[in-house]
């Protein structure tokens, strides 16, 4: 298997994780986590918000939830966040669409994860590129990533 930058990235930080690869034509998560037999509740979808000063913040959510963006603008102390457009998310973070990974971005913005990965012992994230997640410890993301818990899941 071909090491994607988040794998090098780990490897150099010396946490320990799981290469898992699926089809890159499979796009939506829940069908990703079925590929990977797990749980959809620990394979986490990487979205990226901007506020209106244009200010970015990354949350991670499992792939069967969606993000309440009321909960994730008051997480981060502003009025309101939206997602951004697809068509810049490449330049604005060095990834494509299905590929994002909190880990690596091109620039680090803030991070929140869903508060329900504090359950798990594993789980996964994009590895950086479509059809490649990586299996972690949530802590492990968390102090990489300088991240927080969060809950941020639409009830």
């Amino acid at each position: 298997m071909d090491k994607t930058n988040v794998m090098r990235l780990l490897a150099a930080k010396n946490i320990k994780y799981i290469e898992k690869t699926y089809s890159e034509e499979i796009s939506d998560g829940e069908s990703i986590a079925r590929c990977l037999n797990e749980d959809p509740d620990c394979v986490f979808k990487t979205l990226i918000t901007e506020n209106d000063k244009r200010e970015h913040y990354v949350f991670c959510v499992p792939v069967n939830k969606e993000l309440d963006l009321k909960k994730a603008a008051k997480e981060v102390g502003c009025k309101s966040i939206v997602m951004i457009k697809q068509k810049e998310l490449l330049p604005l973070t060095g990834y494509i669409h299905g590929g994002c990974s909190p880990i690596g971005l091109k620039k680090q913005f803030p991070v929140f994860i869903d508060e329900i990965a504090q359950l798990f012992d594993l789980i996964y994230v994009s590895g950086g590129r479509r059809g490649y997640q990586v299996g972690l410890n949530p802590d492990d993301l968390i102090n990489l990533v300088s991240g927080k818990y969060a809950d941020l899941e639409k009830n």
